[in-house]
């Protein structure tokens, strides 16, 4: 069953402090759209899978490895896997990133609960 859901209606997780997101998955893959706050504490980390980043609102750094991509509405990259990254909001206003993960992350999977009726085959595990 297809259905239809807004971001800014879905439950958003506090990940720390001025950092919140929330998740929405197909069959093997999970997208998360993060609202960032400005003057976050950075945490630079990597992890084992590829990251397609978008920026939808608001303008922030994006550290991928030794370089800088400053990103506004609409820029996109791709963090590959095993390399150190963070973001570092840009001005005043929150910064709202989408990340793009397949397959789908297992450590998320609580992001997604609330679609499980659309997976019945994968009950209890969104």
């Amino acid at each position: 069953m297809t259905m239809m859901y807004d971001w800014n209606r879905l439950p958003r997780e506090v990940v720390r402090p001025g950092v919140e997101r929330c998740g929405f998955r197909g069959d093997d893959s999970i997208l998360v759209m993060n609202w960032i706050s400005p003057a976050i504490d950075v945490r630079p980390h990597q992890h084992e899978f590829e990251q397609l980043v978008v920026c939808v609102q608001g303008s922030f750094n994006y550290h991928v490895g030794d370089r800088v991509f400053h990103m506004a509405p609409g820029c996109m990259l791709r963090v590959p896997p095993r390399t150190v990254h963070y973001i570092e909001p840009v001005g005043h206003e929150v910064a709202l990133n989408l990340d793009i993960f397949a397959p789908m992350r297992d450590d998320y999977r609580h992001l997604v609960e609330y679609q499980a009726g659309e997976f019945p085959g994968n009950r209890g595990n969104a």
